[in-house]
């Protein structure tokens, strides 16, 4: 199973367990861990603009990385997975959690 087949599955999954424990539309928690990048940082938050989004943001102890947790109501289970795709897709390096 290559990388694409494994995240793939795990959208599958996802998608699954969001309308099992939620109606919709829904408040989602999205978590990233990013390089503390004031760059990569706002790359992530520019995503969420005008989506009335509440983000906060923790740097690490050491301050090699920024954790950015973003509060957001979404419309339905595949707006969530698709938001977790343009953010991989766009910011280099980004983890999601």
């Amino acid at each position: 199973m290559n990388a694409f087949e494994k995240s793939e599955e795990f959208y599958k999954k996802l998608r699954e367990q969001l309308y099992d424990t939620a109606s919709w539309p829904s408040e989602y928690l999205y978590k990233f861990i990013v390089k503390s990048d004031s760059q990569k940082i706002a790359e992530v938050e520019a995503l969420f603009n005008n989506l009335g989004a509440v983000i906060n943001t923790t740097e690490s102890k050491k301050g090699s990385y920024t954790s950015i947790s973003i509060n957001v109501l979404m419309k339905d289970p595949d707006a969530v997975i698709a938001k977790y795709k343009e953010v991989a897709e766009n910011v280099e390096g980004v983890i999601s959690l």
